[in-house]
């Protein structure tokens, strides 16, 4: 039957063929059965899935996590929950990065099975691995993740989670160059007064005790209170610590009026030697309370926030111990996973001299700028201070007069945080001819022996007049000069001419490229501390070209770049990398780093040009005619310098002396030393006074002449409200007569 059928379909099949196209036929045609469609859906690759979130757990994505789980998994637990549960294994753990590999994949109709690997890569306990299996299910047509805790860590299933125990090492000390504190954990106390409670008949032996104790003068801790001695609230003084305060406990303890309030705290001694140096420690802010905890501190931590406190925490916070448990969730520990000891912090010990430091902050005392102190031939720096200065102790919050004081450490008109040494800018003036006249000596087109007729005024510039300093001071003007002549007068048309002459016959950058070369408009390289780089531009114009022969126009320098050139220019031509660290040392005795020497570049000045620099600024200070003369009669040190007034477009002038000692004695290195007084006035009058004190304090050991404006040491002659006070020389006497040979002093 079934073969009949066969044969009747396929004998219709051949007559359809065989019919003529378009011929007409009474058979119907056969009708076509629709053929079924089948759509076969095929899941995406688990593989993908996986990697997607592994991918977005590594960077910390956890809202991508969360959206790639499972609707029954998103209903047991919240997203918030969900980024909690890993910060809170990121946070015990330390956890710093995440490598992840995956494995394998085992795929079923409506469910698959992923396994990974996960590396944890964590501060505290290096690398931990974990293999662990991510299951994932078919939803909607997309593989979703059924989520469970143990995808974090295979130990926390069921719900458990993870604590650290940490033991914190003793923060460690940072030193002078010869075993001084600087820094130091310590029992402190905070000194006050309140004047209305004091007793006539004891201000004496108060004061000398206070001074005794925090190092500030007397006539600074009377002045906090002298013109309200009947106040009835508390003046704070300072601190000092616990042992000293401790050894004279009773006779302070008798005293009215005042008030001992004691702390445990991070000490630093004398109320901040070099604080711009060593920096401050706080609490951890709020807002990087995770980042701390990732990094394996506790919350009630305090960590460096500035200086060498922030630079070397690595080495003053030392290694933490640390266990790292399981713990479930009726907050029994179940296991250890992990376990390292903890390694004692290193010391720092850096290259100031404490007493010179302090020396050096009490000559700029009551002028806002800078003083850089650094020895010749190693860049080694041995004093670096920016006034007005601050007092780290403040930082604490158990001080009790930090509640008082913290806020004038914010003030925008002072910035007393800001280190100028380092991060002031400022046009440098005529300090800058130092580098004019190298440029003028390596252009070929001066020597030596070049000279210049130095009057009153220069005009080469059509239309413009500018004055020489005589002209200001109504004094004659200099006359003849040669190069170094010039230098020595600060002669600011032989040096106008200089800046024109060179732009037009070596090109505009032919002096600002010996300005880099001298260091300047670039990194020193002191890398402990925030520096700013300055601003050494291109002259446009002839007028830019002239203003910048003198140190003026847009030019900005540090001082810390200035007294590395200086110190090149007295050791023949190296520049020094400036450094603050003369080592650091653990708890027995291992050196991990030592102090050497890096040179950075060399001044492209002939040795014989660079003599004749030489000699121009010694006569800055020894010839009768020298602009800093003056300055260092009587002093019993071999000095070379610069004055410079670096004119200031918003307000007065800011002083400067720069130079450097040539001793050349065996137990005294020479130094190269910068001053620079803002909106003080002139160089010579100013600035160079504070730097013969400098080298009186280095080479003579204390200050051996008053300033001009000083009563006594340290006490202006017009006394002062506060201590901080700018203090305001007196006007310079009338100048000499002049005469022929030029006796009168000139003023730069």
């Amino acid at each position: 039957m079934k073969r009949s059928l066969l044969m009747l379909l396929l004998l219709m099949l051949l007559t359809a063929c065989a019919r003529p196209q378009g011929a007409a036929t009474d058979i119907a045609p056969t009708p076509t059965l629709p053929q079924p469609v089948v759509n076969i859906t095929r899941p995406p690759d688990g593989m993908e899935i996986a990697a997607s979130f592994l991918a977005a757990w590594q960077a910390e994505d956890y809202t991508t996590m969360y959206s790639l789980l499972t609707q029954v998994a998103r209903d047991a637990i919240s997203e918030e929950d969900f980024a909690a549960r890993y910060r809170d294994m990121a946070q015990n753990m330390s956890l710093q990065t995440l490598d992840y590999q995956v494995l394998s994949v085992l795929t079923n109709p409506s469910s698959a099975q992923v396994a990974y690997e996960a590396d944890f890569n964590t501060i505290l306990f290096q690398t931990i691995n974990r293999k662990m299996v991510m299951n994932l299910v078919l939803e909607n047509g997309a593989w979703r993740i059924q989520w469970e805790d143990g995808m974090i860590l295979p130990e926390l299933a069921g719900g458990n989670r993870l604590s650290v125990e940490l033991k914190v090492p003793q923060r460690a000390n940072i030193y002078d160059s010869i075993n001084n504190a600087l820094v130091a954990q310590s029992d402190a106390y905070a000194l006050g007064i309140v004047p209305a409670n004091m007793e006539d008949n004891q201000e004496g032996v108060m004061l000398s005790l206070l001074s005794e104790l925090t190092g500030k003068p007397s006539t600074a801790i009377r002045a906090l209170y002298d013109e309200d001695r009947e106040a009835a609230w508390y003046i704070p003084v300072g601190e000092a610590p616990a042992d000293r305060v401790n050894a004279r406990f009773d006779q302070l303890s008798a005293i009215s009026g005042l008030f001992m309030t004691q702390y445990t705290t991070r000490y630093y001694y004398s109320g901040g030697v070099a604080p711009h140096i060593t920096g401050y420690v706080q609490p951890i802010p709020a807002e990087s309370v995770e980042d701390y905890l990732r990094l394996g501190y506790r919350v009630d931590e305090k960590v460096g926030s500035a200086g060498l406190e922030k630079w070397g925490e690595k080495y003053l916070a030392g290694t933490r111990g640390a266990s790292l448990y399981v713990v479930n969730p009726q907050g029994e520990i179940t296991t250890r996973m992990a376990q390292v000891d903890a390694l004692p912090s290193q010391a720092i010990y850096t290259t100031l001299d404490r007493d010179l430091q302090l020396g050096v902050q009490q000559a700029l005392a009551g002028f806002r700028g800078a003083i850089v102190v650094m020895e010749l031939d190693t860049g080694r720096i041995l004093a670096i201070a920016s006034s007005p200065g601050y007092d780290p102790n403040l930082f604490d919050p158990g001080n009790e007069n930090s509640s008082y004081l913290l806020g004038e450490l914010f003030d925008d008109d002072t910035r007393p945080l800001l280190n100028r040494a380092t991060q002031g800018g400022y046009p440098l003036g005529s300090r800058f001819k130092i580098v004019t006249m190298a440029a003028a000596l390596e252009s070929g087109l001066y020597t030596a022996e070049s000279e210049y007729e130095c009057t009153s005024q220069f005009t080469e510039l059509p239309g413009v007049v500018l004055n020489d300093w005589t002209f200001d001071k109504e004094l004659p003007p200099s006359g003849l000069l040669t190069l170094p002549e010039g230098l020595m007068r600060s002669c600011n048309p032989w040096f106008y001419h200089l800046g024109l002459d060179l732009y037009r016959q070596k090109g505009a950058t032919f002096l600002s490229d010996m300005a880099r070369s001298f260091g300047l408009g670039a990194s020193t390289g002191i890398e402990q501390v925030a520096e700013d780089i300055g601003a050494i531009p291109d002259p446009a114009n002839e007028g830019d070209a002239v203003q910048a022969g003198i140190g003026q126009g847009a030019m900005l320098v540090t001082p810390l770049q200035v007294v590395d050139f200086v110190a090149a220019v007295g050791n023949g031509g190296t520049l020094y990398r400036p450094q603050v660290i003369d080592s650091i040392i653990s708890p027995d005795g291992t050196e991990v780093y030592s102090f050497t020497p890096e040179v950075r570049g060399t001044l492209p000045v002939s040795p014989e040009n660079l003599k004749v620099i030489q000699d121009a600024m010694l006569s800055v200070v020894e010839n009768r005619r020298g602009t800093a003369r003056n300055a260092f009669v009587g002093l019993d040190v071999l000095v070379y310098g610069k004055t410079g007034t670096a004119q200031n477009p918003l307000g007065d002038s800011h002083a400067w002396f720069g130079g450097y000692s040539a001793e050349g004695r065996e137990d005294k290195s020479d130094i190269a030393v910068v001053v620079i007084a803002e909106n003080a006035g002139e160089g010579s009058e100013v600035a160079a006074p504070i730097f013969r004190r400098v080298m009186e304090i280095y080479f003579l050991g204390k200050p051996q002449r008053l300033y001009p404006w000083e009563d006594s040491l340290y006490v202006t002659v017009t006394p002062t409200p506060r201590f901080t006070v700018t203090p305001t020389p007196p006007p310079p006497a009338p100048p000499d007569t002049p005469t022929p040979d030029f006796t009168a002093t000139p003023i730069q």
